[in-house]
């Protein structure tokens, strides 16, 4: 799928007009068009983020220790769930050389699918064999996450506050001089960046290559994270709007990986903030120091009101 480009050619900026070259394999697209395409997109944003998997939900986040880990709503335990909508004790985690079980008092009604949970193993969101074990209770889900060598409880409540209270997401206007062509180069081999996230918590993670492009005259690069063979390429970057007039931490860019002739779009009005802009239960990857561009890219989503930039 990826090809190494002995020479890339950078295409600059493109000027909004009546009809723009916005299409699929050259085909002409109005400006109205587009922009409904970008507003459609937004939408779909919004109604992700209020889904019941959607990181509004998010109400808790609870590192484990080895061993015995209590949870319920009373304050003596040691994960504290928050509100009336669990018992004062529900059981207890155990951390036993990176394999999580939960034990759960008879009664208090927590499932795991159709099935009521007395005691069982629970597999976290990085395991490779099995998919993470949810569990639930009424509008309440929890399940095992694990970051760097750390293991967490991650809590959603699907009628949670941040969803109630939740207005919408202020963006820079839609232009389509922010949406960039430009090239993928390959890196062969590929490369392994150190991402620090939220926490700091370090991971190792796969590049296997930039999307280069021009800004203004100035050619940039940003790392992507992704895999061979993988349909898309994530970007994690900064730039100089990060911290004012957008979320501090970053924000992330989904890119189309290149065809044969390894030729790339990099739509930033399509940039869109972390779940660290809307949750303080979430362990988000920051942008690594060769993604913090030094030009501002006015697109894309802008900070959230809520947020801690």
């Amino acid at each position: 799928m990826h090809i190494r480009l002995k020479r890339p050619i950078l295409a600059g900026l493109l000027v909004a007009a009546a009809t723009v070259d916005i299409g699929i394999a050259g085909e002409p697209v109005t400006l109205e068009t587009y922009q409904e395409e970008i507003q459609a997109w937004r939408a779909r944003r919004v109604e992700r983020l209020k889904s019941p998997g959607g990181y509004l939900t998010l109400t808790g986040l609870y590192w484990l220790h080895e061993g015995k880990n209590s949870f319920g709503t009373d304050p003596l335990n040691e994960i504290v769930f928050p509100g009336s909508k669990a018992t004062a004790s529900l059981g207890a985690f155990y951390l036993e050389d990176g394999r999580i079980r939960v034990e759960v008092h008879p009664g208090v009604g927590v499932r795991s699918g159709d099935e009521t949970v007395e005691k069982m193993r629970l597999y976290h969101d990085q395991d490779r064999e099995h998919d993470r074990t949810e569990l639930t209770l009424g509008t309440l889900t929890w399940y095992a996450i694990k970051r760097g060598e750390r293991f967490a409880i991650r809590l959603k409540d699907s009628n949670s506050e941040a969803i109630r209270s939740f207005g919408d997401i202020e963006s820079f206007s839609i232009d389509t001089r922010w949406r960039i062509d430009g090239v993928f180069d390959v890196y062969d081999p590929v490369r392994t960046i150190p991402i620090v996230s939220v926490g700091n918590v370090s991971t190792n993670e796969i590049s296997t290559g930039a999307v280069v492009f021009d800004i203004g005259g100035k050619t940039y690069r940003l790392d992507v994270l992704a895999e061979a063979g993988d349909t898309t390429l994530f970007v994690i970057f900064a730039d100089g709007t990060s911290g004012s007039e957008t979320y501090g931490g970053g924000r992330f860019l989904v890119v189309d990986a290149p065809g044969v002739d390894g030729k790339v779009v990099i739509d930033f009005n399509k940039a869109y903030n972390p779940p660290c802009a809307f949750s303080d239960f979430t362990t988000c990857p920051l942008p690594p120091r060769q993604n913090h561009l030094p030009a501002s890219v006015t697109a894309g989503e802008k900070v959230y009101k809520k947020s801690k930039s």
